[in-house]
């Protein structure tokens, strides 16, 4: 079948695979250095617990099989190190079938911690990334050139990411229709960059035009993906250039990083390479049956699946990030559906002193990535993805969120717990435990130029109440809840 491959585009699936393979790195890496204090057996919401009550129709993952914290870093760190291999170029040294398997062990391994992770991957960019992983499965190696329906299928990918995001603002929030949710937006987004404090105080009409502008990058320019070359390249760029913006303004793992990846099969190939002066390889072999027929065998999967992400693109109650399997395949994506208008943090404070009085004094917990100190510069983790840090965004915005998990995290900065004391930037009590930890909640703002110049501070912050009680370790049962 001529048809069936296109050998243009043997730079665009290099570039994105060794990309792909990057990211799984890094996917890989965070969860072995922060699975056993969010998901171990002694976490904070612990696997064994999960599985007790999820069958494995419901959640697929080797985890089911067996569980142990051990395990769970072993395979964390196994796909950490066929990640490193791929991106190294292995998966082109090895015969087909085999570059294959690869790529499918990556995707079983991310699926497994996925369907275990609960509230701590339930983000929209673990499904991105086990769909892509999927997809590249079936992309192959340089010993054939890239299937013509998979690089369609990722352009059909690419097209639900940008243009699902788009639907969400225009059918959600006001601010996104009359252009003013960027006013917001820098400020109050889960965890801002060191960038994001100039972003936020650029005029007002610049803000209207990036909101404009987003509008345009994610309902007309994803359509154009699906026209003849050179459009579809330029529509691209135009993706690209969108979610570099999008990275220099914010953290957000490496949801803007994947969706330059899944961009790049859409660029003509041939053309790219001509302009950076790259030799064009040699003419790989035919492909084999058995190859054609299981890629045949997965476009017609996910064609059927499209039906649900398709109708819920036209739906009126459109949702936002959702899975309609537990493969997470052809899942519906989006984000911000609504902005805050203000930023609300809970602040965690601890205490040595054996009894409480009005003179006690309160040390505040700081966290990696969430604004604490005032004066400490945003910092950039992405795509590295601090969990906690984004949960304590979402328990800043209502205690719902943190039913869970909150009241075991108290439980465990009251002992001084290793590994979660690890996700920390810093604990004021790196010797002897607090005797009584309380969670205040302030609202933030970023300064004004004139306040940073006075004060050097890029946050300022007012008190609003209180969050949690002053408590001792006794009192961390279960039954307890912030207010």
């Amino acid at each position: 079948m001529e048809w069936f491959t296109s050998p243009d585009y043997w730079l665009s699936r290099l570039v994105f695979q060794r990309g792909l393979a990057a990211v799984y790195l890094v996917a890989f890496w965070a969860a072995a250095r922060q699975g056993r204090a969010l998901l171990g057996e002694q976490g904070l919401t612990p696997v064994p617990r999960f599985l007790a009550r999820v069958p494995f129709r419901r959640s697929p993952s080797l985890f089911h099989l067996h569980y142990s914290d051990r395990f769970f870093v072993c395979c964390a760190w196994l796909g950490a190190a066929l990640s490193a291999a791929l991106l190294a170029g292995a998966g082109d040294q090895m015969p087909l079938a085999v570059a294959m398997v690869a790529w499918l062990v990556l995707w079983l391994l991310y699926l497994s911690i996925v369907n275990v992770g609960q509230v701590w991957y339930g983000f929209g960019w673990e499904s991105l990334l086990l769909e892509s992983g999927f997809l590249a499965v079936f992309l192959g190696n340089e010993h054939t050139a890239p299937p013509v329906l998979i690089l369609w299928l990722l352009r059909w990918l690419l097209f639900r990411v940008e243009f699902g995001a788009g639907l969400i603002k225009i059918r959600g929030d006001r601010c996104w229709r009359d252009l003013t949710c960027l006013y917001y937006h820098h400020e109050t987004q889960p965890m801002p960059g060191p960038l994001s404090w100039y972003f936020h105080h650029l005029p007002k009409p610049v803000h209207r035009v990036e909101v404009a502008a987003n509008h345009g990058a994610q309902l007309i320019v994803p359509v154009l993906l699906f026209t003849p070359q050179p459009v579809a390249s330029v529509a691209a760029g135009i993706i690209v250039v969108t979610q570099l913006w999008l990275v220099a303004s914010g953290n957000f793992s490496w949801l803007n990083w994947l969706t330059i990846l899944l961009a790049l099969p859409a660029v003509d190939g041939r053309r790219a390479a001509e302009v950076l002066g790259l030799p064009r390889p040699p003419a790989p072999a035919a492909p084999p049956v058995w190859y054609e027929a299981v890629v045949l065998a997965a476009t017609a999967l996910v064609l059927v699946l499209s039906y649900w992400p398709a109708r819920n693109l036209l739906s009126g109650r459109q949702l936002m990030n959702y899975s309609f399997n537990p493969l997470h395949l052809v899942n519906t994506y989006g984000a911000f559906g609504s902005v805050n208008r203000s930023r609300q943090e809970v602040v965690i404070q601890g205490t040595d002193d054996p009894v409480l009085t009005p003179h006690t004094v309160w040390k505040d917990y700081e966290f990696r990535g969430k604004p604490g100190d005032v004066r400490r510069m945003p910092r950039q983790y992405a795509p590295y993805h601090l969990r906690l840090d984004w949960m304590m965004w979402f328990a800043g915005i209502s205690s719902a969120y943190a039913g869970s998990w909150f009241t075991p995290l108290i439980g465990k900065l009251l002992v001084n717990d290793r590994a979660t004391v690890k996700l920390l930037r810093a604990t004021p009590f790196p010797g002897t435990p607090p005797t009584h930890l309380r969670a205040r909640l302030y609202l933030y703002r970023f300064t004004t130029p004139e306040e940073r110049r006075a004060t050097g501070a890029w946050w300022h912050r007012t008190l609003l109440g209180e969050y949690l009680p002053p408590v001792r370790l006794e009192e961390t049962d279960q039954s307890e809840r912030p207010a």
